[in-house]
């Protein structure tokens, strides 16, 4: 195991979004609420070691370190762990713009792998921001990038934008 620094503390709550605050918060206020810690993490960052580190509407950045634990045979991080990060950037820039009542899914999403990750490459920065909010699918694109600026990965996402169903 590497001695990096662990992005979600073993302490932290980790957990979903209560439904009902869905259909009483915008995505920006969720987010907001887990960046003060007044919400649960998702798990999956605790497992891949990154977290959402700000967000305002239109935009979101996350931050990481990439583990030994995520190589692939080949000695370097597996693709798939940039694509979370890009993932989670991407869906969750969307996120921000989503009123109160409505959710958002992913249906198209394409990355770019440009350098190969390592244990050693160090903190990497994940932003993502939206190009296209509409009333039924939105556009958003994101860069994973070195902390010194050295584009590693980058993604394009569309989602769709729908109703939530109602609250039983």
């Amino acid at each position: 195991m590497s001695d990096a620094p662990r992005f979600v503390p073993e302490d932290i709550e980790v957990g979903c979004i209560p439904k009902d605050l869905m259909f009483e918060r915008s995505g920006l206020e969720l987010l907001r609420e887990m960046l003060a810690g007044r919400l649960p993490v998702p798990p999956i960052g605790r497992q891949l070691n990154f977290k959402l580190t700000a967000a305002d509407k239109g935009m979101v950045e996350f931050r990481g370190v990439p583990l030994f634990d995520y190589y692939n045979p080949a000695g370097t991080v597996h693709g798939g762990w940039a694509a979370t990060l890009l993932d989670s950037a991407l869906g969750a820039s969307v996120n921000t713009m989503v009123p109160p009542g409505k959710g958002h899914t992913t249906i198209e999403f394409k990355v770019n792998l440009v350098r190969p990750i390592g244990a050693d490459t160090g903190e990497v920065v994940c932003r993502g921001e939206v190009t296209h909010f509409g009333r039924t699918t939105a556009v958003s694109e994101a860069t994973l990038k070195t902390a010194d600026g050295k584009l590693l990965a980058l993604g394009t996402e569309t989602c769709a934008i729908f109703q939530l169903p109602e609250r039983r």
